[in-house]
């Protein structure tokens, strides 16, 4: 085993235009009032990486462009398409219309583990919330159920950057294991 270079990894990403006309995971994520530049540019990175159909930021999180946004994101921006919604809540209720289930990533008394969903439940809509107060209530009341990611030690959350990422890669192994060979 050795280390790709810079040269090969390079060779192997995928160009904007091959992305904008890729098959895409079918989660829009809502960003519910996230106040960290910084989590916002890691949720960008992690759904570039996935290949998500959307992101929607929501509330006070902050949109791009900003210097901090990029920093973590690395052009990610440019590859995910996004837009702004001010109430998370109105954003949440707009994609139970299309049709979405709505899920939060959020301890309440409904919840499923964040393995356990189907692919008979997408397409999904997927609400994580502000890093101290999680989920506002206008979101959570769209939501079919929350996802939960089991916490075994002292603390009971994990940053929301962190837990997008373990739950946006399980759904997406969920859906492309539906169908296999389109995504990759």
């Amino acid at each position: 085993m050795r280390k790709l270079t810079h040269q090969e990894i390079s060779a192997k990403r995928s160009s904007l235009d091959r992305i904008h006309s890729a098959p895409r995971l079918p989660v829009v994520v809502i960003v519910d009032n996230v106040r960290s530049l910084y989590n916002v540019g890691s949720i960008f990175r992690t759904s570039d990486g996935v290949l998500l159909e959307r992101v929607i930021l929501t509330g006070f999180t902050p949109v791009p462009p900003r210097k901090e946004i990029e920093k973590t994101a690395l052009g990610a921006t440019q590859s995910v398409p996004w837009e702004y919604i001010k109430d998370p809540g109105e954003a949440a209720l707009n994609l139970k219309k299309e049709g979405y289930r709505t899920f939060c990533l959020e301890l309440t008394d409904n919840v499923l583990p964040y393995y356990a969903v189907l692919p008979a439940d997408f397409p999904i809509g997927l609400v994580i919330g502000n890093e101290i107060t999680g989920v506002s209530q206008s979101a959570l009341a769209h939501c079919d159920a929350a996802l939960e990611i089991p916490q075994f030690g002292i603390k009971q959350s994990l940053n929301v950057a962190v837990a997008y990422g373990i739950a946006i890669f399980e759904l997406s192994r969920i859906w492309r294991s539906t169908a296999p060979g389109i995504y990759t």
